[in-house]
């Protein structure tokens, strides 16, 4: 019996284009026709494709093996259950044109050229190579591989280890990673190199990337889209950490008043530079606004004139008067060269209309040169409108959750993203299955401001249901952006998915509700068993802030997973800023996934720790489960194979959680009987077909 979860796909194009009962079912299909070694190829395809309904009246199983053939694909190549949706998409497009569309088989070939199976862009690769070579190559371990040579498959081999993309991360974001936690051996085993994945894939969905459906073993085989994918978003955080007012306060130059500064907070990054580079080039005398890093820059022209306003003294009219756009392109990296800018991309690129590599170049010039006034007034203005520090933290760790949790839409800044209501209904739904009338929902765009109290009004009256407090709390609040209120329902939401979680595990003995008190008494039995002497009395407990109790936890549930020689005595705020860090890096290593800072545990913050144990108690009650049943099950924390090794401390009176946690553990979820902290358990066991 499997639970409810919806089926995720990491392209968010894709995953729009289907139901989550077309998921499921081609889904299903997917899996029924796997071999014994567990995979599809291509050649697999053609025999189940021609049997969906969408397609059985329109294809014979050898056109579809055709259309395939024509594409080079070899029928022995691995097929993965994406490349499965593309292959099904682009045939029912061709069924389509059959019907009268315009499309004809040679419009359809070039097209399913590029997304039935997937294609590496050389010129992207090229970029991320030289991005790579760039800012680590003074790297103490990995100047031995760098430079990288982007014309071999270096990268994908040098990312096998995790060594590669843990650096990255931290170069985006400095201080995601303790280093101290990274396994840096010239030949790493199985256990520590799934380590290595297993804090990079946490450490990354930390920073705000999307690794849904990216696994340990993805990463090991260095499957190229996917490293190419989570590599592009690494890079992209770290080009647009900036554009946002409490980074660069400059930017309110972009706006003219307190509405549109509200405005300017809810857009994301990318379109945040689109903003500033349109109020260049209007100034500029430019007459078309740019509205994509693509199409509207292929002719190079948005270039040349933003170029020519922000370096003046680098311009040559050569650049506009240039016929040839392969020419005015050309042109247009030499000024930005003299500007300092890193060459990243090629003529070629900008003609080519490239995405990801003009946002990477319109962020570098923005960086190098964002001509943006000093004016005093403004930037106190803009100041003032940033949150103290521990509201921002809160902020940035349930905008991290969030995105973490595969929904559709994206958060950029929970207060203002939060404001029309849908977001939440969509994290309701994930972790409240069918809690949502979605009949009585708008989706944005909201332009009737009643639309979005009706949707804040469903969240409130959906809470209520699952027993959060909310006394004196109306929809009309999380309208108006109350911070306060917003937080507090935020960390409920956080709180009862975690519980929720934890007491799915625990259902197969018992079915109790989890509470507070039971991770409590779970981390101080779990330390004890192993013949330490440290005891917290609560979450708020002074001592934690020395981070020892953490440490002993984790060695605890995984003793070869802390090196004590790395651990201070959590005396100095130096000393207990190191351990925090190490936490941190050691807990997303072992497999958790948390969003907390070394702040949050020096400070003793006790809704960031309380996620912090819980998510160690779920890693190892999981662990208990699976050992119990002999098999692995799929979680959203990444489970760490380990060998156990010698432990600081003996256990001596060791607890067996699998003596009580036995059963199948399955996909977590559920349901609508609500106690109160937490609701029971439900199983979902529909799944609709598609070829019936």
């Amino acid at each position: 019996m499997s639970s409810y979860m919806g089926v995720l796909v990491s392209d968010q194009w894709l995953q729009s284009q289907f139901t989550q009962v077309e998921l499921r079912s081609l889904k299903s299909k997917f899996i029924s026709i796997k071999n014994q070694n567990g995979k599809v190829t291509v050649g697999d395809l053609p025999p189940l494709l021609v049997k969906l309904k969408a397609l059985r009246d329109m294809y014979k199983e050898e056109e579809i093996k055709k259309i395939i053939s024509d594409l080079g694909s070899d029928f022995s190549n691995e097929i993965d259950f994406e490349g499965f949706l593309r292959a099904y998409l682009n045939l029912q497009g061709q069924a389509t044109g059959k019907l009268g569309g315009p499309k004809n088989s040679s419009s359809f070939l070039k097209v399913a050229t590029t997304t039935l199976l997937h294609t590496i862009s050389e010129s992207e690769k090229a970029s991320y190579v030289a991005h790579i070579n760039s800012y680590l190559v003074d790297d103490p371990f990995l100047k031995q591989y760098l430079p990288l040579d982007p014309a071999t498959n270096d990268l994908f081999e040098l990312a096998k280890d995790g060594v590669l993309l843990c650096k990255l991360i931290n170069v985006a974001v400095p201080g995601t990673i303790d280093e101290r936690a990274i396994n840096t051996k010239q030949v790493l085993n199985p256990w520590e190199r799934n380590e290595n994945h297993t804090l990079c894939l946490n450490s990354a969905k930390a920073i705000g990337c999307t690794v849904v459906n990216i696994g340990n073993q993805d990463l090991v085989e260095g499957r190229p889209h996917l490293l190419l994918g989570l590599i592009s978003q690494i890079i992209k955080i770290q080009l647009l950490a900036d554009l946002n007012l409490k980074k660069t306060p400059q930017l309110v130059e972009l706006v003219d008043d307190s509405k549109d500064i509200e405005e300017l907070l809810s857009l994301p990054p990318d379109k945040v530079l689109l903003k500033w580079m349109n109020f260049h080039l209007q100034k500029a005398g430019y007459e078309k606004p740019v509205s994509n890093f693509s199409s509207d820059l292929k002719d190079g022209e948005a270039y040349a004139y933003l170029l020519n306003v922000l370096a003046p003294e680098h311009c040559s009219p050569a650049t506009l008067d240039a016929k040839d756009p392969n020419e005015r392109a050309k042109l247009i990296l030499d000024h930005a060269e003299r500007m300092d800018c890193k060459r990243y991309l090629t003529p070629k690129d900008i003609v080519d209309g490239s995405s990801n590599l003009n946002l990477a170049f319109v962020a570098q010039i923005f960086h190098q040169r964002n001509g943006l006034s000093t004016d005093n007034k403004k930037i106190s203005f803009a100041e003032m409108m940033t949150d103290d520090m521990q509201t921002s933290r809160e902020e940035r760790c349930y905008r991290l959750w969030i995105n973490s949790l595969g929904i559709v839409t994206y958060v950029n800044n929970v207060f203002e993203d939060v404001r029309n209501g849908w977001l939440l209904l969509e994290v309701l739904d994930k972790i409240s299955p069918g809690s949502v009338n979605w009949k009585h929902a708008s989706k944005p765009p909201i332009k009737m401001p009643f639309r979005k109290v009706e949707n804040c009004n469903q969240v409130i009256r959906i809470g209520k249901q699952l027993k959060f407090s909310l006394v004196n709390v109306g929809g009309n609040d999380i309208v108006q952006g109350n911070k306060k209120l917003i937080l507090a329902f935020l960390w409920q939401l956080m709180r009862f998915n975690i519980l929720q979680l934890l007491k799915n595990l625990r259902s197969h003995s018992h079915g109790k509700e989890m509470t507070d008190a039971d991770i409590l008494n779970w981390a101080n039995r779990k330390v004890k068993s192993t013949g330490r002497t440290s005891h917290i009395e609560s979450f708020k407990d002074k001592s934690l802030s020395r981070g020892i109790f953490f440490l002993e936890l984790l060695s605890a549930v995984e003793p070869r997973v802390v090196n004590w020689n790395l651990v201070t005595k959590g005396e100095s705020d130096d000393e207990k800023k190191l351990n925090a860090t190490y936490i941190i890096s050691v807990a997303r290593k072992l497999g958790c996934s948390i969003f907390l800072l070394p702040e949050d545990i020096m400070e003793v913050n006790q809704k960031m720790i309380l996620t912090l144990t819980a998510s160690i108690m779920f890693w190892s009650l999981q662990q208990s489960v699976d050992d119990a049943d002999g098999s692995s099950s799929p979680t959203d924390t990444s489970a760490c194979t380990s060998t156990p090794d010698a432990s600081p401390a003996p256990s001596l009176n060791g607890e067996d959680e699998s003596s009580s946690l036995g059963g199948e553990l399955s996909n977590l979820s559920i349901d609508d009987g609500a106690s109160d902290t937490t609701v029971s358990s439900q199983f979902e066991t529909e799944v609709s077909s598609l070829a019936e």
